[in-house]
C-alpha cells in the first residue's frame, strides 16, 4: 500500500464528514464550557449554556456573513462556467503540450485566479486541468493526470490571503461581529500589506517552479477522457426570448458592473481599498458573471450547477455560530486567550497562530467558519500581547489555507470534474504543503 493510499485510509477512518465534525465540535465546546466555566447568573448552569449556543446560532450578523460566503461561492463558480473563461482556458491548454509545461501553466494561472476570487479558482482550476487531460487525449500526449489534477487544486493554498479571504474581507467590512474589539482594518493592512504580496509573489514563483520540476520526474501515461460537449437545442416562444436576450443581460449586467466602478473609482468618498469588502465582491461578481453568460437563461443555468457547493456553508455555519456564542458569552474565549498568551510572546504568536489555524483547518475546513470560532481567541489574545491584528489575522489565513493541501473537502469539485480519487493528488498536494510551510513560516518571522 502506498503512502497515499494510507493517507486516504487515515482520513476516511479518523474523520467523518464536515456536518458530523461540526456537531462534535459543539459537542466538545459545550463539554468545555460545562466544567471550565461557572454560571454568570443564578440560571442553570446547562440551560445558560444552550441559551448562548442559541444566540450564536441564529446571530443576524454572521448569517449574513454566511450568506455573503455562499454567494461568493456560487457567483465565482457561475462565472467560471460561462464561456468566456471556457474559451481563455481552450487556449491555455495549446501551451499545455506534456506534463511538466501543464503542471506549471495550471499552477500559475489557478493561484492567480484564486487570489481575486476563491470560488472561481476552484472551478477554473479544475476545469483547465480536465480541458488539459482532453487535449492530451485528443492529441496523444502522454500525461501524468494526477499531477495536473493537483495544479488545478493549488489555488485553495492562496485563497484565505487574497481579495476573497473570509477573514480579511470580513474585517475590512462596517459593522462586523469583531468591530468593538478591532475596529475596521482595511485590506490595505493585509491582502495588500508589504508581507502579504511579498508572500503571494514568492508563492506565485515558487509552486508553478516546483510543479514543473515534479513534471520532468515523470512521463506520464495516455488518456482515454471523453470531451463533454453540450448540442442542445431550444426553441424559443413568447417571453422565453426575454430570458435568453443577450441585450437585456448586457443592460443589466452592464448597470451593476458600471456602479461597481463607479463606487470604486468616481465617489471621492470612498476612493480606497475599504472598498473591497464581502458585498462589494459579490457586486462584482454578479454583474460579471451575468455580462459573461450573455443571458439569464444561461446565467441560472451555471447557478443550478453551482449552487450545490454552497450546501456545506448553509447548514454547517449556524453550527459554528453556535460554537462561538457559547465561547464569546461564557468565558471560554478568554480562558483560552489566557493560555496563548502564557505560552506566546510577540515574535511567537503568529507562528502559534499559523500552527493552530492549521490544524483546526482539518477539522473546520471552512475559513468563514473558522474565523468564526478562532477569530475572538486570536484578537483577545493578539491585544494582550501587543501584537498586529492585521498579521495576527494573515497567520490565520496561512495556516487554514496551507492544510487544504492535506483535508480533501474542497477537492471534492475538482475531483468531480476530472474524475480523479483524493489519493492520486495527495502525493503531489503534500508536497505543496511542505513548500508552503517554509515560505509562511519565513514570510512571518521575516516581518
Amino acid at each position: 500500500m502506498t503512502f497515499a493510499n494510507r493517507f486516504e485510509k487515515l482520513f476516511k477512518s479518523v474523520l467523518p464528514t464536515p456536518f458530523t465534525i461540526a456537531v462534535l465540535l459543539t459537542f466538545l465546546t459545550f463539554l468545555l464550557a460545562l466544567f471550565l466555566t461557572s454560571p454568570q447568573q443564578q440560571e442553570n448552569h446547562f440551560i445558560q449554556l444552550l441559551s448562548f449556543w442559541e444566540q450564536g446560532l441564529w446571530n443576524s450578523d454572521l448569517l449574513l456573513f454566511a450568506m455573503q460566503m455562499m454567494l461568493m461561492l456560487v457567483l465565482g463558480h457561475v462565472l467560471a462556467l460561462s464561456e468566456p473563461i471556457d474559451k481563455l482556458i481552450a487556449k491555455g491548454t495549446q501551451y499545455c503540450n506534456n506534463t511538466a509545461n501543464a503542471a506549471a501553466i495550471i499552477t500559475f494561472s489557478t493561484l492567480l485566479v484564486a487570489f481575486f476570487n476563491w470560488g472561481l479558482g476552484l472551478i477554473f482550476g479544475a476545469i483547465f486541468a480536465r480541458k488539459v487531460g482532453e487535449h492530451a487525449t485528443k492529441e496523444g500526449v502522454k500525461l501524468n493526470y494526477p499531477l495536473v489534477g493537483a495544479a488545478g487544486y493549488s489555488g485553495l493554498m492562496v485563497w484565505h490571503g487574497g481579495i476573497s479571504g473570509s477573514a480579511p474581507i470580513k474585517i475590512a467590512e462596517e459593522g462586523h461581529f469583531l468591530t468593538k474589539q478591532i475596529g475596521v482594518i482595511s485590506q490595505a493592512e493585509t491582502v495588500f500589506s508589504t508581507m502579504n504580496i511579498c508572500i503571494s509573489i514568492i508563492l506565485l514563483i515558487a509552486l508553478p517552479l516546483l510543479m514543473y520540476y515534479l513534471g520532468k520526474q515523470k512521463e506520464g501515461e495516455r488518456l482515454q477522457l471523453v470531451t463533454e460537449e453540450n448540442t442542445e437545442k431550444i426553441a424559443l416562444s413568447g417571453a422565453e426570448k426575454l430570458d435568453h436576450s443577450t441585450m437585456l443581460s448586457y443592460l443589466f449586467g452592464g448597470i451593476i458592473f458600471f456602479y461597481a466602478f463607479y463606487k470604486a473609482f468616481i465617489l471621492p468618498e470612498v476612493i480606497s481599498l475599504k472598498v473591497i469588502n464581502p458585498n462589494y465582491i459579490n457586486l462584482v461578481l454578479l454583474g460579471c458573471a451575468i455580462i459573461m453568460h450573455k443571458s439569464f437563461f444561461n446565467f441560472l443555468k451555471g447557478v443550478d450547477s453551482a449552487i450545490s457547493g454552497a450546501a456545506g456553508i448553509l447548514i454547517q455555519f449556524p453550527l459554528y455560530f453556535g460554537v462561538m456564542g457559547i465561547m464569546n458569552h461564557s468565558g471560554m474565549v478568554q480562558i483560552m486567550s489566557d493560555f496563548f498568551v502564557s505560552i506566546a510572546n510577540e515574535t511567537t504568536f503568529p507562528i502559534f497562530t499559523f500552527i493552530s489555524a492549521g490544524i483546526i483547518n482539518v477539522f473546520v475546513p471552512s475559513g468563514g467558519g473558522q474565523w468564526a470560532v478562532q477569530g475572538p481567541i486570536i484578537v483577545d489574545a493578539a491585544n494582550q500581547l501587543g501584537v498586529s491584528i492585521p498579521k495576527s489575522v494573515m497567520a490565520l489565513a496561512y495556516g487554514d489555507q496551507l492544510t487544504n493541501m492535506l483535508q480533501p473537502f474542497w477537492a471534492l469539485p475538482l475531483l468531480a470534474v476530472t474524475g480523479l480519487k483524493a489519493k492520486e493528488i495527495l502525493p503531489y498536494t503534500l508536497i505543496l504543503l511542505l513548500a508552503g510551510v517554509v515560505i509562511f513560516i519565513g514570510g512571518l518571522l521575516l516581518f
